[in-house]
């Protein structure tokens, strides 16, 4: 019996390393910036929509929020947002205008978000939960008479819708 020399084709193939799993972008902005496009929906009324985190949230579970959602590769903004708000709130946009850029730095270890901002006006009749792991209540609120307890980064996204209108 003649053994063949290394590498010759008598060799059995070496399975190739496997790829590295794509970080999702909560991970990813642990160690370096992610995109999110974050959203304030409203009914063109002056009413604007939050969704109650649930148990089930990444973080803050219990308060209010807007939507938002990570920048996939290859994607542009405004279809990141419509496919966030028809996921999240089971509607389509009826408009989307850009209404600012926040950098946010947050948590220990620090995750690093920029967040570009969003206006949405929805038909407030045909909005609904979309993801019920994430989102336990939805509600149509007046500005200046907002639930609580509310997420850690309300205050200043809803400052950008504010001036929007000014």
């Amino acid at each position: 019996m003649t053994e063949a020399a290394p590498g010759s084709p008598a060799d059995p193939p070496r399975d190739p390393q496997p790829a590295p799993r794509p970080r999702r972008p909560a991970e990813r902005a642990l160690s370096e910036p992610a995109v999110s496009c974050v959203f304030v929906c409203h009914d063109g009324r002056g009413r604007i929509l939050l969704a109650r985190r649930s148990a089930g949230a990444r973080d803050e579970p219990g308060t209010w929020d807007t939507g938002a959602g990570a920048l996939e590769h290859g994607e542009s903004f405004e279809d990141a947002v419509a496919r966030e708000v028809r996921e999240e709130y089971s509607t389509e946009p009826l408009a989307i205008e850009t209404i600012g850029v926040r950098n946010i730095l947050r948590g220990d270890p620090v995750s690093h978000w920029v967040a570009v901002v969003f206006a949405v006006e929805l038909d407030a009749s045909r909005a609904a939960i979309g993801e019920p792991h994430k989102f336990d209540a939805l509600g149509w609120f007046d500005p200046d008479a907002l639930p609580s307890p509310q997420h850690s980064q309300l205050a200043p996204t809803l400052a950008l819708h504010r001036d929007r209108r000014r």
